[in-house]
């Protein structure tokens, strides 16, 4: 019976489970659809899609397509590696698209890499950017103030805070000795032929940086120094946005270098006397001096040169368009008074960028822009004012100023009187950038675009020097530059995808013409002040020169980039330059190639169970890059006119100037890099560790050569110099609250330059104090030990020093102290540089928080060395001098003439709170009242403190002069430190 019950048992269960499961397959049903990208709306490929609690899936092609079976109700789990992952429900009406969010969002950030662009997570070489909040919400007159400790690798120093100066930057140390160190700059795809100080910072939508030696061999010979590529606003579809950007604010000096007060004054002079033996019973050395101390009658010439300097600009803009045209049109005006009187900047300038689909496979666009800066104006000298007694005539009895204020020291100067001189000096930019781009309907992928541009630059500077500045005869300069630009770029692009596979293909050739003029004129002997340099014409003595120069550079550009399956990317570069400027013995063209592979290790499916590992990269590049900055005619000999008595007349002659070279060619830098891009901890901490290593050979360099020649110097492609160096760029979310968030972002760059090579037998250059195996730039001097103090005998180290005398190191043992006693104490460029940022948000308000360090750097201080000249000069209070009753070993005595020229090297190190900016966003509830489109209130400091041991204005930019020689108007500029209000309001 059991064994009838279990055949029956059998027979009856494999007719239910066919039923079953044909029951199962009756309600499965075939789903389609696509995978995009939630922000670009890109397609998404080899994303996983699976049957929740099933082992059915599938992955997305290509196009982001995908095709499954899966029952009804079925729940799907969408997931890849660097989106996040999530759960959408099963739709068997219609093809679904399924929008997935990236989970680290700089894997999709879009930068420039010169001809284009490439998602951040497809870049294979060393791109850095800088953060668009400083780029939106810091005041900064010029846009490189904002890039200011900011990127890895990228230093960009202050050199003079005289408004409308420009920073100097430089990317991964410097490549040249005598050539340019400058990056090149690329604005909206075109070379920019002006200066930053052009360019409206408000204007900018984004900076990327190319540095390593693979990026910017695309640039050809004008990319070893690295490629600033800025992108500025375009016009979106949509309703019309009109945007006002405004602030204002007052800047002071941010440290005081005080000069000796008037009692200081008085017993400097009578130290002096004693250190010098003078017999003199005069309280004070000069008449103008002595009449004043009895009188009880003092000057503060640093007030009297100071103001409160005030800065405001104002930015309108209006965007939009629709999906034929789109516009962005701006103007912008920036006015700054400066905080010492008669400097000032003002800057006016117009853009528009429009944008226009003409048909479905041709585009064009046309941008103009105008710029024009304007610093006229005499200027006060804050070099006399620190150098001038506390005792000396302001003004005369007619309240002109006094032009020798400590008479009869005929020397020194009023500190005013440069603001009695006539000062003309402005600066124009005038620029017309079109392009057209062709998608050609019968080729799918391919594109072709032409750019044009053109460039004005015209520029005047014209200065008149009379009777109130203490010239009786007059003096007029008048100086005229103009630079034209074209440019003519044809850029065939080529993409294709085909399975895992996707390939660009970039090729381009370009003409460039450079045209340069200027003249000069001075003139002397006026009868008068009326006229000045309006009419040359009315002096007795004139004298003109003038110089032009073309140069043109004709380039041909091939690029591939190759991606297979997210995960192996490949980029190879060649470009052809040819620069007319080179030598006619040589070949004026150049071959410049490159090479780059990176590894998305976390697009790896191992990697995808490393769950604290989001995203990993790899990188490492090859290239070869060039520098031509060097003038056309450096290649021929050049002669100088002189003027030489004969036969009883003066009469124009010829001198040998420069040898010429023609075998001169472009510098070669080949470089090498390795990266690695990371982000873990659900992208809480992300960044880029990069390795670099670069040599420079056929350096452009200005050597000098016997005089038996009939010359003294000469260009040539001489010596190598290699740079080294690591960076590193870190940022975390340290909180991520409803209510709270909390950044953090370093970034820290060390380069390790040296000179590898000179002229070949091995020898250093000690006259232009060039060492191989050492910087390039260097402090070689003396080493200082202290100050010699009475009953100190140096006859066995320096015979002819005297008490008070600096006391150096007899390092050669010769016991007296040699030019040959000198060494290097440092070197002039940052062991390391780095920066610390810190944004805090709290509902609405934002708070951010940048600090700089510069660290590693040794400097001359000029204003140590001061010079005394017979107990004339007013010192800096905080510097101080030796007396045979303070035995200071710091600082020498009064008398000391420093004849072996020492240069006072000092550790110029420093760290710098440099900027705070605290925001307030407007709530959308409030402007949606209002109907504005937005509005943001902010305050922000800059150069707030600093931290150094440097002694004098700042480590930074404390200015050159001539010690104990006519003061210097020129370079005279402290360090400001500012504060600002602004607002920016979009209306729509």
């Amino acid at each position: 019976m059991k064994k009838n019950l279990s055949g029956l048992r059998r027979k009856l269960f494999l007719p239910l489970a066919l039923l079953l499961s044909f029951a199962a397959i009756a309600q499965n049903k075939t789903i389609t659809g696509t995978v995009v990208n939630s922000e670009t709306a890109e397609p998404v490929s080899s994303v996983s899609v699976k049957v929740k609690g099933s082992s059915q899936g599938t992955s997305t092609d290509a196009k982001g397509s995908f095709s499954l079976s899966v029952p009804e109700n079925a729940t799907l789990e969408i997931s890849s590696v660097g989106y996040k992952s999530m759960e959408v429900v099963a739709d068997f009406n219609s093809s679904m698209q399924i929008k997935i969010a990236v989970a680290n969002q700089t894997l999709t950030d879009v930068v420039v890499v010169g001809y284009g662009t490439r998602k951040r997570s497809d870049v294979t070489g060393s791109v850095s950017s800088v953060g668009k909040e400083r780029l939106s919400q810091l005041p900064v007159t010029n846009a490189l103030q904002a890039i200011q400790g900011s990127v890895a690798g990228v230093n960009i120093t202050q050199g003079s805070s005289v408004p409308g100066s420009t920073p100097r930057a430089q990317v991964r140390g410097a490549n040249s000795i005598s050539a340019s160190t400058d990056p090149f700059v690329v604005v909206d795809g075109i070379p920019f032929a002006g200066s930053f100080n052009d360019i409206n910072p408000a204007d900018i939508a984004s900076i990327d940086i190319l540095k390593d030696v693979s990026s910017v061999a695309i640039y050809g010979t004008r990319g070893a120094n690295g490629v600033i590529l800025v992108t500025t606003k375009r016009g979106r579809t949509g309703k019309a946005s009109i945007s006002y950007n405004a602030y204002t604010g007052i800047e002071n000096f941010a440290h005081t270098v005080e000069p000796m007060s008037p009692s200081q004054y008085v017993q400097k002079f009578a130290d002096w006397k004693v250190q010098a033996g003078s017999t003199s019973t005069a309280v004070l050395p000069n008449a103008f001096e002595q009449a004043n101390h009895a009188a009880g009658i003092t000057t503060n010439w640093m007030d009297k040169i100071q103001q409160n300097g005030i800065i405001q600009n104002h930015t309108l803009s209006v965007s939009g368009g629709n999906k034929d045209v789109k516009y962005y049109i701006s103007g912008d005006y920036l006015k700054q008074r400066g905080v010492i009187k008669g400097y000032q900047f003002q800057r006016a300038s117009l853009r528009s960028n429009i944008d226009a689909t003409i048909t479905d496979f041709l585009t064009a666009g046309l941008n103009l822009f105008f710029n024009s800066n304007n610093t006229d104006g005499g200027r006060a000298s804050l070099t006399a004012a620190s150098q001038l007694s506390p005792y000396g005539t302001f003004a005369k009895a007619d309240g002109s100023y006094e032009v020798f204020p400590m008479f009869g020291e005929l020397l020194y100067t009023n500190a005013m009187l440069g603001l009695t001189t006539q000062r003309h000096e402005r600066n124009k930019n005038i620029n017309v950038n079109a392009y057209a781009e062709l998608k050609p309907g019968f080729a799918k992928g391919l594109k072709y675009r032409a750019n044009i541009g053109y460039t004005f630059l015209p520029a005047i500077f014209r200065r008149y020097e009379g009777r109130p500045a203490g010239n009786l005869i007059g003096l007029a300069q008048v100086d005229n530059t103009e630079t034209k630009n074209w440019i003519i770029e044809n850029i065939l692009t080529y993409e294709k995808s085909w399975g895992k596979h996707k390939a660009d293909v970039t090729a381009l050739y370009s003409a460039q013409e450079t045209k340069f003029f200027s003249s000069s004129t001075t003139a002397t002997g006026f009868i008068n002040d009326i006229q000045n340099f309006n009419n040359l014409g009315a002096a007795s003595n004139t004298s003109a020169t003038s110089l032009a120069f073309n140069t043109n550079l004709l380039s041909q550009m091939l690029r591939l980039n190759y991606s297979f399956d997210s995960r192996y990317l490949f980029t190879a570069t060649a470009r052809r330059d040819g620069y007319s400027a080179f030598g006619s013995n040589t070949n004026k063209f150049g071959l410049f190639p490159s090479f780059a592979i990176a590894w998305n290790a976390s697009n790896e499916k191992f990697m995808q169970k490393v769950e604290f590992i989001n995203n990993l990269k790899f990188r490492i590049s090859y290239g070869l890059s060039g520098n031509q900055s060097v003038n056309p005619g450096q290649t021929v000999s050049t002669f100088a006119t002189v003027r030489l008595p004969y036969n009883g007349l003066s009469t124009v002659g010829v001198i040998s100037n420069v040898l010429g070279n023609n075998n001169l060619t472009w510098e070669s830098t080949y470089g090498t890099n390795f990266g690695i891009d990371f982000a873990i901890l659900n992208n809480k901490i992300t960044g880029a560790i990069e390795l670099y290593s670069t040599k420079t050979k056929d350096l452009l360099l200005f050597r000098s050569i016997p005089v038996i020649t009939g010359f003294t110097k000469v260009w040539d492609n001489l010596g190598k110099l290699s740079n080294k160096g690591i960076e590193l760029s870190l940022k975390s979310q340290n909180v991520n609250g409803k209510n709270f968030k909390w950044e953090t972002t370093v970034n820290f760059a060390s380069n390790k330059n040296s000179i590898v090579e000179l002229y070949g037998d091995g020898k250093d250059d000690v006259g232009n104090q060039w060492f191989i195996g050492k910087p390039l730039g260097i402090v070689y001097d003396y080493k200082l030990e202290g100050v010699w103090q009475t009953g100190e005998s140096p006859a066995n180290q320096d015979p002819i020093a005297k008490p008070g005398d600096l006391k150096f190191a007899d390092l050669n043992g010769s016991k007296t102290i040699t030019a040959d006693d000198r060494t290097i104490i440092g070197q002039t460029a940052p062991k390391w540089i780095g920066g610390l940022t810190n944004t805090l948000h709290y509902k609405n308000f934002h708070l951010n928080i940048f600090i700089q360090t510069v660290q590693g750097v040794t400097k001359n201080n000029p204003l140590l060395d001061f010079r005394d000249l017979g107990g004339r000069q007013n010192l800096p209070a905080e510097v101080g001098y030796w007396t045979a009753s303070k035995q200071t070993n710091g600082r020498p005595s009064l008398t000391y003439n420093n004849s072996r020229l020492y240069g006072y090297a000092e550790d110029a190190s420093f760290t710098r709170l440099k900027d705070v900016t605290l925001s307030y966003v407007v709530p959308k509830a409030l402007t949606d009242k209002l109907k504005i489109g937005g509005a943001t209130f902010y305050v922000s400091g800059r150069n707030l403190g600093t931290i150094t041991n440097w002694v004098g204005w700042d480590p930074e930019e404390d200015f050159n002069r001539n010690p104990g020689a006519a003061v210097n108007t020129n370079n005279s500029y402290p360090l400001v430190r500012s504060f600002i209000l602004g607002a920016n309001i979009t209306l729509r």
